[in-house]
């Protein structure tokens, strides 16, 4: 029987994704944004989404939605949103901006989970930030957990990622159970033997096979569409398009075409933009739009969310293909972040985009469970047969249809349209907080 794991603030899913590639079931995913629940709940069809908030939840009504009874629970890991600032005065966790890691803290002792992993930016490691992680290690020892010290912060890139993305990683296990030890760096094919070299993966290797999104009127209107035709892959390519079984590591097989290029909507740049990109140095950023230009022998740089409503609904800047004259499409950004291509995001350019943004690298996150994975003394196995993924409907789905769709009252804020002024009911307040995780935290990611 293969572990089993909790994901909180899970997003569209890219922890949830490593933590089964590395052999693990995630049973649960609270996420309050009812198209990221949605999106999830595609490409996870079996696992239980409960698209609420995390404050007032038990663990009990997460073992009910997820049906585990009283079965111990292996995992519980999230990157909770949090403020982290030093007070005069008073303790950093007792902060409101912070009630959310000190509920992540609470479920974690009410599931008795084994293990948890708190995830977050960096720049909690530094500066008056510190404080908030020794309040929040004494707050689990309090709860009857060890938390692996010193803490490190992780770069996807050192686990086979063509991205540069650094993130805090905090592991936490109950007392009297083994601690993990941080993942070695993935240096070596022998490492990590899809990896096409020994320093990894390059922007050309994660996107040289993709058609051109480009050549496509009908990408104007939606975000797939059959190509016909498609480049040589590199041997990370192949991995992202699961052209071999060990590609799905120890995940379960989904049942999809991996002839369809998806999450590929075009932008329909001006032919001035297209010069300026043409004219930009790859590695360097365009001096107008202040967009970076990826180098195809390079790594890319962080890609982010951006704002939620609340903060004007801005998406971050995709960067510039390497090769074409134009920003990269979500499928291109989701390459560089390591999700293969039968994981879909929602068909907007805007949602999809944030998805990836505020998601770990599924690789790096294959990386942190298994380590968790070894402290258990578990084998991982690989699954039999394949499973469908959901309803093609929840990725298409807006905030209006998908709060619908599981019964809730739509969280987000939103914008009048002829005012501008944003909308937000009481319960909006508290979604806001860590609807967008990267955006809630410290700079420093």
């Amino acid at each position: 029987m293969r572990p089993i794991g909790i994901d909180l603030f899970a997003g569209a899913g890219g922890l949830s994704l490593g933590f089964e590639q590395a052999g693990f079931d995630v049973v649960g995913a609270v996420e309050i944004d009812p198209i990221h629940a949605a999106v999830h709940k595609f490409n996870f069809p079996d696992c239980a989404v409960l698209p609420r908030s995390v404050v007032g939840l038990t663990g009990a009504a997460i073992r009910e939605a997820a049906g585990i009874g009283d079965r111990q629970v292996d995992i519980v890991f999230g990157g909770a949103p949090c403020q982290g600032f030093s007070l005069i005065g008073q303790r950093v966790l007792d902060d409101p901006r912070n009630s959310l890691v000190r509920e992540f803290v609470r479920i974690v002792g009410e599931l008795q989970a084994s293990y948890f992993v708190f995830e977050n930016v960096k720049g909690l490691t530094v500066g008056s930030h510190r404080a908030f992680l020794d309040e929040l290690i004494a707050a689990f020892d309090a709860i009857g957990y060890n938390v692996l010290l010193p803490w490190q912060v992780l770069d996807a890139a050192d686990y086979g990622t063509p991205q540069h993305r650094e993130r805090l990683f905090l592991y936490g296990a109950r007392k009297g159970l083994p601690m993990p030890a941080y993942p070695a760096k993935a240096t070596s094919p022998a490492d990590n033997d899809w990896r096409p070299q020994p320093k990894g993966p390059t922007c050309e290797d994660a996107l040289g096979d993709l058609p051109d999104a480009d050549g496509f009127d009908a990408l104007l209107t939606t975000d797939e569409v059959l190509p016909g035709k498609w480049r040589e892959p590199s041997a990370y390519a192949r991995e992202m398009r699961c052209l071999a079984n060990d590609a799905w590591h120890f995940g379960h097989v989904r049942e999809w075409n991996p002839a369809v290029l998806t999450s590929s909507a075009r932008t329909d740049h001006t032919d001035i933009s297209r010069r300026r990109f043409a004219a930009t140095v790859p590695g360097e950023v365009e001096p107008i739009s202040r967009f970076f230009k990826l180098s195809g022998t390079g790594l890319s740089n962080t890609l982010r969310a951006g704002t939620d409503a609340a903060r004007g609904a801005f998406t971050s800047p995709r960067p510039i293909h390497y090769a074409l004259p134009r920003c990269v499409t979500v499928r291109e950004m989701a390459r560089l972040h390591g999700f293969p291509d039968w994981f879909r995001f929602h068909t907007t350019k805007w949602h999809g985009a944030r998805q990836i943004g505020n998601s770990v690298p599924p690789p790096l996150g294959r990386a942190v469970a298994g380590a968790l994975m070894k402290a258990l003394g578990i084998e991982p196995v690989r699954t039999v047969g394949k499973i469908s993924l959901g309803d093609p409907t929840l990725i298409r789905m807006d905030m209006s249809e998908a709060s619908a769709y599981f019964g809730i009252e739509k969280p987000i804020g939103r914008r009048d349209r002829k005012s501008g002024a944003l909308k937000r009911s009481q319960r909006e307040v508290e979604a806001q907080r860590h609807i967008s995780r990267a955006e809630a935290a410290p700079a420093g990611d």
